[in-house]
């Protein structure tokens, strides 16, 4: 049985109607470096990676999906008020003809997502410096989105986020250095 509670992991507030903001979230949505990427790829990754370090790619994974779901509100708030010719002056004409105000896993420009944004090379200090690499562009691409912008209550959660992003490249760099300290241990037999 599931209990359902219907509440985001950091509260999403936007002031004003703004599609161009919505543009640059699109990003983070279904972008090569947002968070179902990230949310894919570190849940795929589990299996090839040592049981000391698999939880942190499990939590992290499941954490990135509340992200989405925070992007997927930001985008629909930013979206939900506009008018056509707003949606085609800010280059969203293309999405709205094909998808009206339903959200699309697609880029900034428009871009459908792709499974090539998932990597996974089976090694797993190289995965997991994939990862660090992933949530550093994260960071970076949440950063320019805030400069972007000009609404304070978005601008808290988009902060929320960046910090979240920081967070996780901290914890991958942890695992990774438990996963050097395990390979070059001496082993006795």
């Amino acid at each position: 049985m599931w209990i359902y509670e219907k509440k985001l992991q950091y509260p999403v507030k936007v002031s004003t109607c703004n599609p161009m903001l919505a543009k640059f979230l699109m990003e983070q949505y279904g972008g090569a470096d947002g968070e179902l990427a990230a949310a894919l790829r570190y849940l795929n990754q589990r299996y090839t990676i040592p049981g000391k370090v698999i939880g942190l790619l499990n939590d992290i994974g499941t954490e990135e999906f509340a992200h989405l779901e925070m992007i997927a509100t930001m985008v629909y708030k930013l979206t939900k008020d506009a008018t056509p010719e707003q949606l085609k002056a800010t280059g969203l004409a293309p999405h709205y003809m094909s998808h009206d105000s339903a959200l699309f896993y697609e880029n900034a420009a428009g871009v459908p997502f792709t499974a090539t944004y998932i990597q996974a090379k089976g090694d797993p200090i190289a995965d997991l410096y994939e990862d660090i690499a992933a949530e550093e562009k994260a960071r970076a691409t949440y950063q320019w989105i805030i400069n972007m912008s000009d609404d304070p209550d978005l601008n808290d959660s988009l902060r929320f986020l960046r910090e979240r992003e920081i967070i996780h490249a901290q914890r991958f760099k942890e695992a990774v250095e438990i996963l050097k300290e395990e390979r070059d241990k001496k082993k006795f037999f």
